[in-house]
Parts: C-alpha cells; sequence; structure tokens
C-alpha cells in the first residue's frame, strides 16, 4: 500500500490540509518547503532539512511578538524570517504537509529558567504558557520537534541545541552544558490540527495579563544579546 494510501486509512488527511495558521497553500510557504528539500529522496530526510532550516535561518525572538491572526501564519514567519516557539513550530507544520509529512502541532507549558531578567520581568513569571512544538508522522509513528532555538542563540545561553534526526522526539533540555536548570515540562495542553487561537489568547492573558493586555510584545533590545551579557 503506497504511504498516501496508508494515511487515508488512518485518517491522517487532517493533518495533511492547509488550515488559517498552517497556510501550506502559501506559493510562499510552498516554494521554501519545496527549495529546502530539493534532491532529499524520502520524507525522512525532508523533514530532517525542514527542521534546522527552520530551526537556525529564523531567528528566535520572544522580544517582538505579534498575537494576531495574520502574525501567526506560517507565510508571516517566512516574511519576517523570526518568530517564537509558536510561529516556528508553526511552519514547520506547513512545510511538512507542502511534502506530504503530516504534521500536528503540540503545546505544554514550561518552566524556562534561562529567560533573561527583561523577559521574566515582563511576564513576571518563569513558567511560560502554551509553549509550541511540531509533531510530525515518521517512520510509522508520531514524534514531536521543537525548532524554537537557533544555534547562535544556544551558544549564548550555553545550552546544547536540540537535533533532531526523525525518529524520536526532539524536546527542550532538562539541563545546560553547565549542568544548570534549563527546562521543565509542566503541563500538556494537547495536541492540535491547527493553532487554538482563542484558548491559547484567554491562557496568555489570564497568565500573564500585563505582558499581552494587547495582541503583541516590543521589548526593546535583542534576546540574543541579552541573553550573552547574562552569562
Amino acid at each position: 500500500m503506497k504511504l498516501m494510501d496508508q494515511l487515508k486509512s488512518k485518517n491522517f488527511e487532517l493533518y495533511l490540509k492547509p488550515t488559517v495558521f498552517i497556510d501550506s497553500d502559501s506559493k510562499t510557504v510552498r516554494d521554501f518547503a519545496n527549495n529546502v528539500c530539493a534532491g532529499k529522496n524520502n520524507e525522512l530526510d525532508k523533514a530532517i532539512s525542514l527542521y534546522y532550516e527552520i530551526r537556525d535561518k529564523f531567528l528566535y525572538d520572544p522580544y517582538n511578538i505579534d498575537l494576531s491572526v495574520k502574525g501567526l501564519k506560517a507565510s508571516t514567519v517566512l516574511d519576517k524570517r523570526r518568530g517564537f516557539c509558536i510561529p516556528k513550530a508553526i511552519l514547520l507544520a506547513a512545510a511538512a504537509r507542502v511534502v506530504n509529512i503530516p504534521c500536528r502541532l503540540g503545546f505544554a507549558d514550561v518552566k524556562n529558567h534561562l529567560a533573561t531578567k527583561k523577559l521574566k520581568d515582563l511576564l513576571e513569571s518563569d513558567v511560560f504558557v502554551f509553549h509550541g512544538y511540531a509533531q510530525l508522522y515518521l517512520c510509522g509513528k508520531w514524534v514531536k520537534a521543537t525548532p524554537a532555538f537557533n544555534l547562535s542563540l544556544c551558544k549564548k545561553f550555553n545550552v546544547k541545541p536540540l537535533e533532531f534526526e526523525g525518529k524520536s522526539d526532539s524536546l527542550l533540555h532538562e539541563f545546560d552544558s553547565k549542568g544548570k536548570k534549563h527546562m521543565q515540562y509542566l503541563k500538556d495542553r494537547g495536541i492540535f490540527a491547527d493553532l487554538p487561537y482563542k484558548k491559547m489568547i484567554r491562557v496568555f492573558k489570564k497568565a500573564h495579563p500585563t505582558a499581552f493586555s494587547t495582541l503583541s510584545i516590543n521589548l526593546e533590545g535583542s534576546f540574543e544579546q541579552d541573553a550573552e551579557n547574562e552569562q
């Protein structure tokens, strides 16, 4: 049985279709995914290539957050070349769907020990709700992939970059390269075919009312530079 027939028999079409946020039907998203995957002969190689392209070529930037519908679309992330964990996961999901890899979004609350003081002061917490990651169907199973932290940022935070080989989950490390606490998963918020937008906004506003009194965050400075200065 061909792969696409197998997927249909398992009702995976939902994770291959374009959505409001995972706009895999956008020309820019399609061109991006096809260019990254050019010359790759199987789904595993395509997924790995997309992961590293999005992890490292798109800056992780929680100082500039746009929570509007347009601001969270995969095509917008492509245009800006930066984003926080959720839009980067959305872009990976969209690009994966372009090349016929089923992909969905997962969310969890995490305790982040290595956020900058400026960001923690704004959020009034080191618990970040609704941290986003992608989950891809590869080699007959779902695997989690977290393309949030780009390589240069990991070096400044002394965090080992998250690798992804497509056969096992790639989640944020509990410890940094010095053995200090880095990230703890506190609460699983589920798996979705598209971004649960209204739920996300409601959770953000309840957990971080000052930071998300509007649908945007615009902090001065560079998150990456601040991370380096605080080490």
